[in-house]
């Protein structure tokens, strides 16, 4: 794993995190209480011998939890868009997403785009998914609009097997590199990891320049990964971590996982490649803009990234002053999932909901 030294982020010092001495992958949790916490000297506090999480923690477990849940799924599909899905949403059809690219295009943005979906089981699924991304290349280099798309492995049949989701994938990209457009392939849960870097490491092989990817800063495996990666000068997307996944993988604390953040978006751009800086927290995002100052890193090393309907007067704030800035646009009916995640990146977003709901 990557060093984690002191850092300064918005003025404070994040606390060391644990695991900052493990040079491999991260196979279990921090030793202590105190590692955990991320805090030198303090300890989570305990009923019962377990640990009690966070109110914040607690709620996005129970937000994310809810993603599998049938029950929930078909009351959010109901009333989900005229509650507000709509506005983290770009649309449920190919045309409303190109609208919306087109507006922010206008207003000084980059975008890409995702077909909502995943966890495909059969290769009729795939195939569907697949033509729909075939047209949402032809149709954004069509029109000539400054985006590109993101892909999900298991929405191209990883899960039917990891060579059809490579060959589905390496058609999508030889389109792509004929139209001068580039794809991201996504991260998801911690057991696809492995799969997905595998997938990249071979496209790279191959000869696909106009490829990139993911990796989340709440893995405890993520820094050694990222020194993998970087002899490759990747193109990279640096995110938090969106995924319900357990102690044993990922740290618990929002602290740990805000520096290590830091830490890894420090190396990347130090590195080589090219770094998409993921997040809505000022205060990283002004720590980045300091970094790359002081260490003379130019502006077409990296972006910042982030979500269409998530703090838009910060994106627009940062474009004001110079910065790249891409939003990331996703469209189609299988935007559950998708919104249910938004959801718990930030649970006081519940009360953007509650309030519509209250208004009708």
């Amino acid at each position: 794993m990557i060093p984690l030294r002191q850092s300064r982020v918005g003025g404070g010092r994040l606390p060391p995190a644990p695991g900052a001495a493990h040079t491999g992958a991260v196979t279990g949790p921090p030793p202590s209480d105190h590692a955990r916490d991320g805090v030198p000297g303090a300890r989570l506090p305990r009923r019962g011998g377990r640990m009690i999480p966070s109110p914040a923690s607690a709620a996005r477990r129970l937000i994310l939890a809810a993603v599998g849940n049938r029950a929930a799924e078909a009351v959010m599909r109901r009333y989900g868009m005229r509650l507000g899905a709509s506005r983290f949403i770009a649309g449920e059809s190919l045309d409303q997403c190109l609208a919306v690219i087109r507006t922010l295009n206008a207003q000084g943005f980059r975008c890409n785009a995702t077909v909502l979906g995943e966890a495909v089981r059969d290769r009729a699924d795939a195939d569907r998914a697949v033509a729909e991304y075939r047209r949402l290349i032809t149709r954004i280099a069509d029109h000539d609009l400054t985006a590109n798309v993101a892909v999900k492995l298991t929405l191209m049949g990883l899960d039917i097997g990891e060579d059809v989701a490579r060959e589905n994938l390496v058609g999508l990209l030889d389109l792509a590199r004929a139209r001068h457009r580039f794809i991201r392939i996504d991260m998801e849960e911690s057991r696809h990891v492995d799969a997905t870097l595998d997938c990249y490491r071979r496209l790279r092989g191959q000869g696909y320049r106009n490829v990139g990817t993911v990796l989340q800063a709440y893995l405890y495996r993520t820094g050694s990964d990222l020194e993998a990666l970087l002899p490759l000068d990747p193109n990279l997307r640096l995110v938090k971590g969106a995924y319900l996944e357990g102690p044993e993988v990922a740290f618990p604390r929002k602290a740990q996982v805000d520096q290590n953040l830091v830490a890894l978006i420090e190396r990347a751009l130090s590195g080589g490649g090219y770094t998409a800086i993921a997040t809505h927290d000022e205060a990283i995002i002004e720590h980045t803009v300091r970094y790359t100052e002081s260490h003379g890193i130019a502006r077409d090393r990296f972006e910042f990234q982030m979500l269409y309907g998530v703090r838009p007067q910060l994106q627009r704030s940062l474009v004001g002053r110079g910065f790249p800035v891409l939003v990331a646009t996703s469209f189609g009916t299988q935007w559950y999932p998708f919104f249910m995640r938004r959801l718990a990146e930030r649970p006081a977003n519940l009360l953007f909901l509650v309030r519509n709901l209250v208004r009708r």
